[in-house]
């Protein structure tokens, strides 16, 4: 999803990108990508790709999560700096952030405190990720960035209704409501936890802001061993009032229940993004708008999304 957006929004810039899917370049084959990074040469890298899931997807899968996300940005970042790719941005995860934490999260945050246990697995890989080019830029010199995007919706996004993210599978569960006239739509938790949303089209716009902006701007905004920026809207809200949103969307008439037996992850998760606000930057979508947005998307493309 958010490659795709960096893709198109690389277009409107004039800049074709070099892009690989995951059946022409497997990123978790380490003499794959070093190939890869050989013949190109590429003087920039952008590393969006990752597994990533919700609650039941981390709950089910913890081996493949740590694993398989190690495996990709350990293989790209060392392989780009043995290429001598002079540019990367890594895209990391507000779940790097300690489950008792003060809202909202800083930057400084970071390794403070013990981790929301439904998702450790893939929050141990992308702590590793941002270590791992901190550790670059401090032993070799290179302009290795790290950003943390809140939680990300939008076009190309993952809708199954068990591995999906909340907003995503939240969409879906309410359109297939509406569709069949049913009464209720009962949803995991309490709907008391706050999140953060912010859209893909801004992640994009946000990814290419960072990997452009002037090094000595950035290194000036961050320091050696804590060089990762947030990025999001710097607001959230309720489950519940997610859930209210996505049925005006979809067009729901009916009651919203909540299974209060299933996890609710972590109480809230709200990004300071006060830095890069300081930079220059902030997101542009409103949450209605972005969601509207999402579900013309979603019916555009449902024949292709039912097998999902």
């Amino acid at each position: 999803m958010v490659g795709s957006a960096i893709v198109r929004r690389l277009a409107t810039t004039g800049v074709a990108p070099l892009v690989r899917s995951h059946a022409e370049l497997d990123l978790t084959d380490q003499a794959a990508v070093h190939q890869f990074m050989q013949i190109e040469k590429p003087d920039a890298v952008i590393l969006a790709a990752a597994k990533v899931g919700g609650i039941h997807a981390n709950n089910t899968y913890p081996a493949e999560f740590l694993y398989e996300n190690l495996m990709i940005e350990s293989n790209v970042i060392h392989q780009a700096f043995v290429a001598g790719v002079k540019r990367l941005l890594f895209l990391g995860s507000s779940c790097i952030y300690p489950r008792a934490v003060p809202q909202p999260m800083a930057e400084s945050a970071l390794l403070t405190g013990t981790l929301e246990p439904t998702n450790e697995p893939y929050a141990i890989a992308k702590i590793a990720g941002i270590k791992l080019c901190e550790s670059y830029n401090r032993q070799y010199g290179t302009d290795f960035r790290s950003v943390m995007p809140t939680n990300l919706y939008g076009p190309g996004d993952n809708f199954h209704p068990e591995n999906s993210h909340v907003l995503p599978a939240l969409l879906r569960r309410f359109h297939e409501a509406a569709e069949n006239d049913l009464e209720e739509v009962v949803i995991w938790g309490t709907g008391s936890p706050r999140r953060e949303f912010l859209h893909v089209d801004d992640m994009a716009e946000a990814s290419l802001f960072l990997i452009d902006l002037d090094e000595k701007i950035y290194r000036g905004s961050t320091q050696p061993m804590l060089s990762h920026i947030n990025v999001g809207t710097g607001r959230d809200v309720s489950i519940a009032e997610l859930a209210q949103t996505i049925a005006r969307a979809t067009g729901f008439k009916g009651r919203i229940a909540f299974d209060v037996s299933k996890l609710d992850g972590t109480p809230r998760k709200l990004m300071d993004v006060s830095r890069l606000s300081n930079m220059g930057w902030q997101a542009r979508i409103p949450l209605e708008d972005g969601i509207a947005q999402t579900y013309e998307w979603f019916l555009a493309n449902r024949n292709a999304l039912r097998n999902q």
